[in-house]
């Protein structure tokens, strides 16, 4: 089930305000985050997270197509053998 449109995105505030900073000093070091769930929007294009699957952390470059996609889409939980 999705979000309702009148909420909007689901967006981490304290991440969006890391990514905030991170553009104004122009700063290219990967964000970690735990934030799985946090919609990817579009100011997040063109930086690199380090997402954590429970285990370790997954570099994850942020591409326009990623947009509207969760980041815990992009660093898989587990492994398939």
């Amino acid at each position: 089930m999705s979000r309702s449109l009148k909420k909007g995105p689901f967006v981490e505030e304290k991440l969006f305000r890391k990514v905030q900073k991170f553009r104004d000093t122009g700063e290219r070091t990967p964000i970690r985050t735990w934030a799985r769930r946090c919609t990817i929007v579009p100011e997040f294009v063109g930086m690199t997270f380090d997402v954590h699957n429970g285990k370790v952390f997954h570099k994850v470059f942020i591409t326009e197509e990623m947009v509207g996609h969760k980041l815990g889409e992009f660093s898989p939980t587990r492994t398939f053998r």
